[in-house]
C-alpha cells in the first residue's frame, strides 16, 4: 500500500483539503519553525542551552539530524492517529494531533525566537 493510499479519506466524512490544510499548518509551525529556531539556538547561540532532556539526549547522540528524526517520528505517529480518527469517524482523534502540533510548534517557535533575541 502506497503512502498516498494510506492517507486517503475517501471513505470518511472528513474533507481531504481540510486534512492537508491542518497538516500544512502543523508542518510550518512544529516541523519548520520549531526545528529551525531550535537548531539556531543550539548551534549559533552561546547564551542558551536546551532544557528538554529528550532533545538533549537525541541531539547529543545524533546531532541536528537526530532532532529532525525525532520530529519526523512524532509527525508519523500523529498523522497515523489522525487518519485512524478519520476512519473511525472520531473528530477528537482527527483534529487533535495536527492542532496540538501546530499550537506546540507556534509556542516553541515564538519562545525560541524570544530566547535568541535576548
Amino acid at each position: 500500500m502506497a503512502i498516498a493510499d494510506a492517507l486517503r479519506l475517501d471513505d470518511t466524512s472528513f474533507d481531504a483539503r481540510e486534512f492537508r490544510w491542518l497538516w500544512t499548518v502543523a508542518l510550518a509551525t512544529y516541523g519548520v519553525g520549531d526545528i529551525v529556531t531550535t537548531v539556531t539556538l543550539l548551534y549559533f547561540s552561546r547564551r542558551v542551552d536546551e532544557m528538554n532532556a529528550v532533545i538533549q539526549l537525541v541531539v547529543g547522540a545524533y546531532g541536528q539530524w537526530g532532532l529532525v528524526g525525532l520530529k519526523f517520528a512524532t509527525f508519523l505517529v500523529c498523522i497515523t492517529v489522525c487518519v485512524y480518527g478519520a476512519r473511525t469517524e472520531d473528530k477528537l482523534l482527527f483534529y487533535l494531533p495536527p492542532t496540538a502540533l501546530a499550537v506546540v510548534g507556534a509556542f516553541a517557535t515564538a519562545f525560541n525566537i524570544r530566547l535568541f533575541l535576548g
